[in-house]
């Protein structure tokens, strides 16, 4: 048995549990509930068994996708500070957190429960995304691009709040706005 579980999916089978991952993800994001997993296997164009041969239940799934945008945003934090000046960086990593959030519209009453049942440990995603804030924090202050003063759970907070009153994708401009305002006071003062 040790040797089933260790065993490498076979390449054709990490392409479908990709491309289920994937197609959930953009499912959740434009769900005004949450969706059957039948309407994600059919949005996939594979049967309702290959969806449960990868995600055995819902809540796998839900874990899988939530554990990929986590992913997602804290390498995106260490990718962006690697290629961009710090306040690119800090401004393309808010869009990514946007799309996290965005991610939770069709399955947050899965995700709670989870919370809830303590599947999913919230205050480590907590810390890992102030974690994920902090490397860009960091690197906008030894370039100076970034307020000293500024923490990771102010720009945390600001984001929810911006996130709250303009839930993407419906109020896209208008988040990004809230958001380029948000850089502008991100940004230390001339002189």
């Amino acid at each position: 048995m040790a040797e089933a579980e260790t065993r490498v999916p076979r390449a054709d089978a990490a392409r479908n549990r990709d491309q289920l991952l994937a197609v959930a993800t953009r499912v959740f994001v434009t769900a005004d509930a949450e969706p059957s997993m039948r309407a994600i296997a059919r949005e996939a164009g594979v049967g309702i068994a290959t969806l449960y041969r990868h995600f055995p239940t819902r809540e796998s799934l839900v874990d899988a996708v939530y554990r990929d945008q986590v992913g997602r945003l804290t390498i995106g934090a260490r990718e962006l500070t690697g290629t961009l000046p710090p306040a690119a960086a800090m401004r393309r990593w808010m869009d990514l957190f946007g799309d996290w959030i965005a991610t939770k519209n069709g399955m947050l009453d899965t995700l709670l429960a989870m919370i809830d049942a303590g599947e999913i440990a919230h205050a480590q995603t907590r810390t890992e995304l102030l974690t994920a804030i902090t490397t860009i924090l960091d690197a906008g202050r030894a370039a100076g691009d970034l307020r000293a003063d500024v923490t990771a759970e102010d720009i945390a907070a600001s984001l929810i709040g911006i996130f709250t009153v303009a839930p993407r994708p419906e109020q896209e401009a208008k988040a990004g706005r809230l958001l380029d305002l948000l850089m502008d006071g991100l940004r230390p003062p001339p002189g």
